[in-house]
């Protein structure tokens, strides 16, 4: 058999294990994520081997989309560290067998602290199952690999059972995108949906300014000191009269030879684009990326009286990773 096909035939009975599970999400599975959403402590997830690693994915699922979780190793939970689990929590437990000695051994303590036990397993009829207020079958027909023996679909249809959980619990806590970004402040989308512009332009000493009247020798002056490409025109009351940038001066040069003696309100842009610092980075982008009749790279920064506070770069949206 090629790598190829190999590598087909592997990710082909893989995705059959997983929709197999379809037929068994049922009235249990309904109950198990209740039972979730209802208690007061957190999910406590645990597993040996190849299963333990996809129980620490599942409970980092779960946290970081609204269901307070965490892992505990079953065999450190023997020595001490079933101190962390309460009377409130819910121990998702993961074993394919559901004959795991490690975690079978956690059993009789975890029912003395009187914590609720949902298992994840391969096999309903197996000790773990028997011993769980609630047992979701992840059982496969058999493994993607040659000889039947190593954890491949059995793990994949539990991470996927898993996730189906995590999901179907985020739901139900209506769960939101915002406060997905606060989970993860240095994602992306983090990024994206809690950077502001005020929390990156250029302001105060850094925000390039000329005052109407001005040459526009001075703004170009302002505008190499600043390096931002551009430069907000204001009037004696700090309010955005216009804009010029660099391809303003570059055109003006070659137009005329006292170009740089002429008045900034002679060559500025008198209805440029701004954006208040209120605004989403990620709006900035928006609003650079959809300018007509071309995309622009730089934006004032104005408050509701319309008074320059401050400019944002493109360059400032690419080091704060939205782009």
């Amino acid at each position: 058999m090629s790598i190829e096909s190999m590598a087909i035939k592997v990710l082909k009975e893989e995705a059959r294990a997983i929709l197999r599970l379809v037929d068994y999400i049922n009235e249990d599975f309904t109950n198990a994520v209740n039972l979730i959403a209802s208690t007061k402590g957190r999910v406590i997830t645990t597993g040996m081997g190849k299963s333990g690693h996809i129980a620490q994915k599942v409970s980092a699922t779960m946290a970081s989309t609204g269901t307070p979780s965490m892992f505990l190793h079953p065999a450190e939970g023997i020595h001490g560290d079933l101190g962390m689990i309460t009377m409130d929590d819910i121990v998702l437990a993961f074993s394919n067998s559901g004959e795991t000695s490690e975690v079978l051994n956690l059993i009789p303590s975890i029912k003395r602290i009187g914590a609720k036990i949902i298992s994840i397993v391969g096999n309903l009829n197996s000790t773990l199952s028997n011993f769980s207020n609630i047992s979701l079958y992840a059982g496969v027909e058999k493994e993607a690999d040659l000889l039947n023996l190593a954890p491949t679909s059995s793990t994949t249809a539990t991470l996927a059972l898993g996730d189906a959980l995590a999901i179907s619990l985020s739901n139900i806590h209506h769960f939101t995108s915002e406060q997905f970004a606060v989970y993860h402040p240095g994602g992306t989308l983090g990024k994206k949906l809690l950077l502001t512009v005020k929390d990156i332009m250029h302001k105060d000493e850094d925000n390039p300014l000329v005052y109407i009247g001005e040459s526009v020798k001075t703004a170009l002056f302002v505008m190499t000191d600043k390096g931002l490409g551009a430069v907000s025109v204001r009037d004696k009351n700090n309010k955005l009269k216009g804009l010029i940038t660099d391809g303003d001066i570059r055109r003006g040069l070659g137009r005329k030879e006292e170009f740089l003696q002429l008045k900034v309100e002679d060559v500025m842009n008198d209805h440029p684009a701004t954006i208040t610092e209120n605004k989403l980075a990620e709006y900035a982008l928006h609003l650079m990326e959809q300018h007509c009749p071309k995309p622009i790279t730089v934006l004032p920064v104005t408050n509701q009286h319309n008074q320059v506070i401050g400019m944002i770069h493109m360059t400032d949206l690419l080091k704060c990773g939205i782009i």
